[in-house]
């Protein structure tokens, strides 16, 4: 992406001689401007789809951590207790924010960013939280030799899981989450 600019700063070089040469509204300096604006916003685009997908990579890297080291499949009630702590990752920091709270005040905004958070992953769980299947042990081997990458999470099963309901299919990437 970034190489658009250089590929017109490298164009005007040839054609110009020194690119600080030019007048400042000039035809080429108005091509390096509107390269240089792209640039920004294709970079932006980049940094948000990625803030995004580091959501999903963080939570397969967490059910990653927990495969014992021979893959053993788990039981629908040991993915449950694993969701379940899953969501409730973040409560001692979150009760620690509302200890150094003083009486009266308002929360933190990192303590409202954890209960947002949490709640949002609780209502996940009512519908079907997403995750790999973690009772299939071809797919624990598969999760366990995962490199951490977006790219790779391709090769994984994924499941959705409700509290009440059971486990679906799913697919990747996610869609339908909030």
């Amino acid at each position: 992406m970034p190489r658009n600019l250089n590929k017109v700063q490298k164009q005007i070089s040839k054609k110009r001689g020194k690119v600080d040469a030019l007048h400042e509204n000039s035809r080429d300096s108005k091509r390096l401007r509107r390269a240089g604006v792209r640039e920004d916003k294709l970079t932006r685009a980049a940094a948000v789809t990625m803030r995004g997908r580091q959501i999903f990579i963080d939570r397969v890297q967490f059910f990653q951590e927990n495969i014992a080291d021979p893959p053993v499949r788990f039981s629908d009630e040991d993915v449950v207790q694993l969701i379940t702590r899953f969501i409730a990752r973040n409560q001692p920091e979150l009760d620690e924010l509302h200890k150094e709270r003083r009486p009266g005040r308002p929360p933190v905004k990192r303590e409202e960013v954890l209960r947002e958070k949490m709640d949002a992953e609780n209502k996940e769980f009512e519908s079907g939280f997403w995750l790999p299947d973690m009772t299939d042990e071809e797919n624990l081997r598969k999760l366990a030799a995962w490199n951490g990458e977006w790219s790779s999470m391709s090769t994984l099963r994924f499941v959705r899981v409700s509290r009440g309901a059971g486990k679906k299919e799913s697919s990747f990437p996610p869609r339908g989450l909030s």
